[in-house]
């Protein structure tokens, strides 16, 4: 068995059985993917891929749990290559984080310039995508951070850990009615057409529960999961919009008017985390600080040692979080 045999089988059932397709993407051929594959089988004694002709048409049973164990051993190789890397040169490597568009456009942006400046050399990636995704991609590896508030359920086999509290505003056009009211309330908003996120996208749960728990349906009209095209929306008149409160620029949002709605919905607190596992080069520990700067190395060595996500949910419990 050869490690190179592993990375064909990960790639194929990663291109939907495409050999072709996994090929391209290893920089080999269709026919020399195939010959290895059936190598692999013929060593182990069992059909990883079931065919249709020439074609690969499923996974089998067994070759499921072959091929998950396989995506485990490739992910320790890249985990020991960081550490040699590590050892060889702090200053070269690559960053990869998922996240949300609401994330990446208001929340990330300094704490990336901070650390370009700090780390020249290193690559960084952004990936977004929903809460599903994210998780997905942390969990495969192809992250190396996730950084997320709705959804946590979906990160149980990731180290998360709390980064910040936020709420969120509304926003009309300076000639809507609601632009003059001095207290809002969720009666207001119970009489207007909304625009916010789609369900399961930068707290949208929390608008939800608060609606529901004050017996009121609200009139959501247009969903998104880019706060950019809620307010796009909101200029055009579609509905009155409900954002994450830091997604509102003064400056670009100057035609609209922000009203505070931080007293109608409960805080929603944005996590990062990682696959436990995942070799934390210096580089990678100070992107954490940087993003939450309570997350020294220190504190996130402890939350590595909490056997369970109850464990840190206690560790963490008594913290008191930067608002945003």
């Amino acid at each position: 068995m050869k490690l190179q045999q592993l990375r064909y089988i990960w790639e194929v059932a990663n291109h939907d059985l495409n050999v072709s397709a996994a090929a391209e993407s290893l920089f080999t051929s269709q026919p020399g993917v195939s010959k290895q594959i059936r190598l692999l089988e013929h060593e182990l004694g069992v059909e990883i891929f079931a065919r249709n002709g020439k074609h690969l048409s499923e996974v089998t049973a067994v070759g499921q749990q072959i091929i998950a164990m396989a995506g485990e051993i490739l992910r320790q190789t890249q985990t020991i290559k960081q550490m040699a890397q590590e050892c060889a040169d702090e200053t070269q490597g690559s960053l990869s984080i998922a996240t949300t568009h609401t994330q990446a456009r208001y929340a990330l942006p300094e704490v990336i310039q901070a650390f370009r400046e700090a780390y020249p050399d290193i690559s960084l990636h952004m990936n977004q995508g929903s809460p599903e995704q994210i998780a997905q991609l942390a969990d495969s590896g192809t992250a190396d951070f996730a950084i997320a508030t709705e959804g946590m359920e979906l990160f149980q086999d990731l180290i998360m850990m709390p980064c910040y509290r936020w709420n969120r505003c509304v926003v009309v056009p300076k000639s809507h009615p609601l632009a003059t009211v001095s207290r809002l309330t969720l009666e207001h908003l119970a009489d207007v057409p909304i625009v916010t996120y789609v369900f399961g996208f930068t707290g949208r749960s929390k608008l939800d529960d608060a609606f529901g728990a004050a017996g009121i349906t609200p009139d959501v009209v247009f969903t998104a999961t880019d706060t950019d095209v809620i307010k796009t929306y909101v200029r055009l008149g579609i509905g009155v919009g409900i954002i994450a409160s830091m997604a509102f620029d003064e400056a670009q949002d100057a035609d609209l008017v922000r009203i505070d709605a931080s007293h109608l919905f409960e805080p929603s607190v944005t996590y990062i985390g990682f696959r436990r596992g995942t070799f934390l080069r210096r580089y990678m520990l100070n992107f954490i600080k940087l993003f939450a700067p309570h997350l020294d190395e220190w504190t996130v060595q402890e939350a590595l040692a909490c056997p369970t996500r109850k464990d840190r949910e206690v560790m963490f419990a008594e913290l008191a979080l930067p608002d945003r």
